[in-house]
């Protein structure tokens, strides 16, 4: 890691924060010890109100680093809005709502609202009247409340932006930036994200002073522990090669992807018809059923989700034991994404892509290129069981 282009590499615990006691007890109940490394360079400049721009892996602990600082600092009998947090999918910004509740679990008249668009605008209002100190939002819907007064952002101190360069890319930069003319009193501004794209720079140049920049790097100490593997089938094997792979491992929960809505669906139906529990979001199936398929997978009551990409932003669920890449993706981004899905919180994973064709071969050895990763080839038996290369 570095911080402001020194590197540090000690390891650093939470006891070692001063941390409140309230918050030290939600992180031994969550049996936390150790901060990761983004969460050992940004805590402590949050801490002391410096605006950050982190860049740290997808999984690496991003949320509880500009959580904790906010917690710490929020003053629960102060009923106004004290804390935002802008993401770019309704997915992301509740499982944030849902980790920082599990941090102020303690500290007593904490209240958080989530908000965000497919959701009926007067349950939201409902629930804005509770006085929350910390919002959660997409940025069109926070505007959509801004406009109807439902929402006041004039006693905001901290302003976070999580996966800043994802928000950005999908043209929330209009909408970014008005929230953040409308914040007077912001005492600091945090910008986290997988990679620091020219968006998210202007951004950082415009709205931020003297930030401390932290950088974790994917290296060996704090990449995710993926296995990677590669399955050559014909098209026609695709399926069975999808439960082989699910017979050969003790997975509870696995994230499979496809390129296409189509594809989605079909693949639903076809692991549905094996007897496999699967389900899937993407973009054409309503908010409200996302979020009963994405209840039902954190439950565990859901063995595979099938997703798309666009879909699957924001899914940050720590115990997933596998994906599967069901369509090689179209682009190296999309690859580094969808396995980083598994391998979190210090946990190991797995990553298996299907490849039917030459075209996906060479894509594929494209990727392996440019990620550095070891992607070892495996086989089907002629009884459909998978094998190793060495076997």
């Amino acid at each position: 890691m570095e911080v402001n282009g020194i590197e540090q590499n000690e390891l650093v615990k939470y006891a070692e924060l001063d941390l409140s006691p309230e918050i030290m007890q939600a992180l031994e109940k969550k049996r936390y010890e150790q901060a990761t490394p983004v969460q050992a360079g940004v805590i402590p400049p949050m801490m002391e109100w410096k605006d950050v721009i982190a860049k740290a892996p997808t999984g690496s602990g991003k949320t509880f680093a500009f959580g904790i600082p906010m917690i710490q600092h929020l003053d629960a009998q102060n009923p106004v809005v004290q804390g935002l947090i802008l993401a770019p999918t309704r997915e992301l910004a509740l499982q944030i709502g849902d980790e920082l509740r599990t941090l102020a679990s303690f500290k007593k008249g904490v209240r958080i609202v989530v908000v965000y668009g497919g959701q009926p605008i007067d349950r939201q209002i409902n629930q804005l009247k509770r006085r929350p100190q910390i919002i959660v939002a997409t940025p069109g819907r926070l505007m959509d409340h801004y406009k109807r007064r439902t929402i006041r952002l004039d006693h905001v101190e901290t302003v976070v932006l999580d996966e800043a360069d994802r928000m950005l890319d999908m043209g929330f930069v209009r909408d970014v930036t008005k929230i953040l003319d409308l914040v007077p009193h912001r005492k600091n501004l945090a910008l986290l994200s997988a990679t620091i794209s020219r968006e998210v720079m202007d951004i950082a140049w415009v709205y931020q002073r003297d930030a401390v920049e932290v950088v974790v790097r994917a290296d060996m100490e704090n990449k995710p522990d993926i296995q990677q593997y590669r399955l050559d089938v014909s098209a026609s094997q695709k399926v069975d090669a999808v439960l082989a792979i699910l017979n050969s491992r003790p997975s509870r929960r696995v994230i499979a992807f496809c390129n296409t809505k189509n594809m989605v669906e079909r693949l639903t139906k076809l692991l549905c018809m094996e007897d496999c529990p699967a389900d899937c979001i993407h973009g054409d199936i309503r908010q409200s059923n996302r979020e009963k398929v994405m209840s039902r997978f954190r439950k565990g009551k859901l063995r595979v989700l099938v997703a798309t990409d666009v879909a699957a932003r924001g899914i940050d669920v720590d115990d997933i034991d596998l994906v599967i890449n069901y369509d090689v993706p179209d682009e190296t981004e999309y690859y580094i994404h969808r396995i980083g899905r598994t391998g979190r919180a210090q946990k190991s994973g797995a990553a298996y892509t299907i490849v039917t064709n030459f075209a996906d071969g060479v894509r594929l050895e494209e990727i392996e290129k440019r990620t550095r990763n070891v992607i070892r080839p495996v086989t089907l038996d002629k009884n459909g069981v998978l094998l190793s290369e060495e076997t």
